[in-house]
């Protein structure tokens, strides 16, 4: 899949995106929310890479205002059809650098979203970019999947994520550069294989610990999951906290 202007999350993507049953499930995003809202503490938040609103429009609900910042028009073009949409103000950027004339009390980034920006220099901005939308004491939060490298034997680069009958999925790491390629192949009911390959750069937590130190902000909390579970060498992923210093 090629990018374009809506970055790698184009008209091909968003089509499918919400066909994810498993990602709206409540016991999905119902966590999600309730922490989001709880430090949000009656405050405006913006959300980086808003997509079609899976995490918005829940907190929107909740009675938060929302602000997102999205580079994929296709996507945005999705959460625009909703119920609610039109309480959320997007703007179509980059948000490693896009701005909006609002302060917040929280910016969050989840499901990864931190990797699809491939280079450090442009993860280091977007951690600049969330503190100077902060209020102070404002907060920064990520969700962001622990790379699998314990997975990979010598000499080997990639580690399966999904195998069944109809769909593959592995993840193609370079660890020279902090690389990784997540390739997809679904074969549809017509029998007919679509693929998708899609880049990012993955991080560790002490690494986005030092870019939020380079934007003025200091790690508040840490945990393995939306539920506050302990983080630990055999987490899967983290939930992390900033807080403007």
């Amino acid at each position: 899949m090629a990018q374009h202007d809506d970055g790698w999350f184009g008209e091909d993507v968003a089509s499918r995106y919400d066909d994810d049953a498993e990602i709206y499930a409540p016991e999905a995003v119902d966590p999600v929310v309730d922490l989001l809202a709880e430090l949000a503490g009656g405050g405006p938040v913006l959300e980086l890479g808003i997509g079609t609103g899976r995490i918005a429009l829940p907190l929107s609900q909740r009675g938060v205002q929302v602000h997102g910042i999205d580079m994929s028009r296709a996507m945005v073009a999705r959460l625009r059809e909703k119920a609610g949409a039109d309480a959320i103000s997007v703007t179509i950027g980059d948000f490693a650098t896009a701005t909006v004339d609002v302060s917040c009390t929280l910016v969050y980034l989840v499901f990864n979203t931190i990797s699809n920006l491939t280079t450090q220099d442009a993860q280091v901005a977007c951690f600049r970019n969330a503190a100077a939308h902060l209020r102070p004491g404002g907060c920064f939060l990520i969700e962001n999947g622990i790379p699998s490298l314990r997975r990979l034997p010598p000499g080997q680069r990639y580690v399966p994520f999904h195998v069944s009958e109809r769909r593959l999925g592995f993840d193609e790491y370079d660890v020279a550069v902090q690389g990784l390629v997540s390739h997809h192949l679904t074969i549809e009911p017509d029998g007919t294989a679509r693929t998708i390959s899609v880049p990012f750069r993955y991080t560790w937590p002490a690494e986005l610990d030092l870019m939020a130190r380079l934007a003025g902000m200091r790690l508040r909390d840490r945990w393995s999951g939306w539920r506050r579970e302990p983080f630990t060498g055999e987490s899967e992923k983290h939930v992390s906290v900033w807080e403007v210093s």
